[in-house]
Order: C-alpha cells, then structure tokens, then sequence
C-alpha cells in the first residue's frame, strides 16, 4: 500500500473522531435512532461472529470450530473469566479436530 494512502486514511479516520466531539452540541440524535443503532451494533457483531466461526474460505468450517464458539459462548453467559473462555474454546476445537471431526 503507498505511503500516501496510508496516510489519507489515517487523516481520514481521525478526522471522523474529531467529528464526534465538535458536532455533538450541534447535532441532536432522536432516542429511537439512537436504539436502533444499537441494536444494529449488536446485529452486526452476531453477524461477524457467525460468519468467522462458520465460514473458513468459501466454505463451511467444519463442526469443531462452531463447538468451540458454542463453548466460548456459554462460558461468557456464565460470567468465566476471559482466559478461561479462551483457553476452553480454543481446547474444545482443539480436541474435536484431533478426535478427527473437522
């Protein structure tokens, strides 16, 4: 990548961070606006979330990554500390993938 594109982005994006704070008196967001850019937030990282653990290329993954993050996932619900939900993620995956189940 080109040092002037690096550079442009960089610009870019602390320009949009700037933007927060010398708009916000300025700009007024309604309330449900505010809740539906919420929940989009959410929507979009489940959407992220789902895509990495099912998708490797073109493809499915295989059963072992999803089990992993179904782990994680309960492990969070249950209030773990984050590396134990690493390190039980990261052995469930590691033990089906070994058991021979992809």
């Amino acid at each position: 990548m080109p040092l002037l594109a690096i550079v442009v982005l960089a610009v870019g994006t602390y320009a949009f961070r700037l933007a927060g704070p010398l708009l916000q008196d300025r700009l007024t967001i309604p309330d449900h606006v505010r809740r539906l850019m919420s929940v989009a937030a959410a929507v979009l990282l489940v959407a992220l979330i789902a895509t990495a653990a099912l998708t490797e290329g073109h493809g499915f993954a295989g059963w072992s990554r999803p089990a992993g993050v179904l782990v994680a996932g309960v492990l969070v619900l249950r209030r773990a500390p984050f590396p134990v939900v690493i390190v039980a993620a990261a052995a469930t995956t590691a033990l089906l993938r070994l058991c021979g189940l992809s």
